[in-house]
């Protein structure tokens, strides 16, 4: 039984209704900022429940952008997550900003007992991280931040319909931003990204930047880039747009099925679930034992697990200038060594989620 880990292909299988969408938008010639673009963000907007959202190129776009209205660039420094992919810190070093990592708890998110510890004259942020569709612990970090009077940016590119207590990601902070990219729950067939926010002046300011700074056409009123959301990319995700609570929910029943199933695994070590937050499930992570020889198994099997991520992004080549070493950031380093992904998208059936744990239940009991 093969248990893929891409849902593209399902996802997109009754494609008539969305290359129709397209063929009727072909005609307008409304390419650039458009119409549907317009509507797009306006329905993410109240999804989300903010009172502005911005299109722009990408979640990492997002990211740059949010720092960059916020006037954050060379000499400050910004905190977040050692543990997560590396368009969050890659982010930050883009605006000029130096990076500063904090070590991750058992549920992969940072670890709110470190931030302070970090803090000095030259922060300027936070950027607390929804990594694998799970919430950090934002009444802490808002509560932080207001202390030591830092602006807060939420990297929530993998939390589309994640959420505490019914507040969604992204709208706690300063800004939030999202990631449309293929294998986002809410994605529109290539690279797109979104920023929320509910301050006027900031939704102004974003707007400019995403456009070459163009108060009109004939008028510059600062200096910005080209990070536009292509309009033919908000028709695509206003057709997948209301299937996203429904996406959601079949990865929270899949996710809590494999949490059932493994639980009594002493191999595997599955991460505690706040039952105050609605997690998306982006990824589904489990720390293991025997992580190498495990995923070769399942691959073996057809079972497609992944690990996100081996190598632990302050001992990549790319953040050597930080001065980090090995032994810094012990939580990381060990989830490194032992964290595992397994499929858990909502065109999985219940018997393909049976045999992924059957297949690890018999890899340890094999053992």
């Amino acid at each position: 039984m093969r248990v893929p880990y891409s849902y593209l292909e399902p996802q997109f299988a009754d494609i008539d209704g969305y290359l129709n969408d397209v063929k009727d938008f072909v005609k307008t010639g409304d390419f650039t900022l458009g119409a549907k673009l317009e509507e797009f963000e306006s329905k993410f907007a109240a999804f989300t429940g903010v009172k502005h959202a911005i299109g722009v190129n990408s979640g990492t776009d997002a990211l740059i952008l949010s720092m960059k209205a916020l006037g954050i660039g060379p000499g400050d420094e910004v905190i977040t997550c050692v543990e997560t992919f590396i368009a969050t810190h890659g982010a930050i070093a883009a605006t000029g900003a130096r990076p500063v990592f904090v070590d991750s708890t058992e549920e992969f998110l940072i670890d709110c007992d470190q931030i302070e510890k970090v803090i000095t004259d030259k922060t300027k942020a936070i950027v607390p991280i929804w990594f694998t569709g799970n919430a950090p612990d934002m009444e802490r970090i808002l509560a932080i931040a207001e202390k030591h009077n830092l602006k807060v940016v939420e990297d929530s590119c993998c939390g589309i319909d994640a959420s505490i207590d019914g507040k969604k990601a992204g709208s706690f902070g300063d800004t939030g931003s999202f990631s449309f990219h293929p294998l986002k729950n809410l994605n529109v067939w290539s690279d797109a990204g979104m920023i929320i926010t509910n301050d006027g002046a900031l939704n102004d300011k974003l707007r400019l930047l995403r456009n070459h700074g163009l108060a009109t056409r004939d008028e510059v009123d600062i200096y910005g880039v080209n990070s536009r959301m292509d309009t033919f990319q908000a028709v695509i995700a206003l057709r997948l747009f209301p299937q996203v609570p429904a996406i959601t929910d079949a990865r929270i029943a899949n996710a809590a099925q494999i949490d059932e199933g493994l639980k009594n695994v002493k191999q595997v070590t599955v991460p505690i679930r706040d039952p105050k937050v609605r997690q998306n499930y982006h990824l589904y992570m489990l720390r293991v034992e025997d992580r190498d020889a495990l995923q070769k198994h399942l691959v073996d099997k057809e079972i497609e697990a992944k690990v996100h991520y081996p190598i632990p992004l302050h001992l990549q080549k790319c953040a050597a200038r930080l001065g980090y070493k090995k032994g810094g950031f012990p939580v990381c380093e060990k989830h490194a060594a032992e964290i595992i992904s397994l499929p858990v998208h909502q065109h999985l059936g219940p018997e393909q989620v049976d045999f992924m744990i059957d297949n690890i239940k018999s890899f340890y009991k094999k053992g």
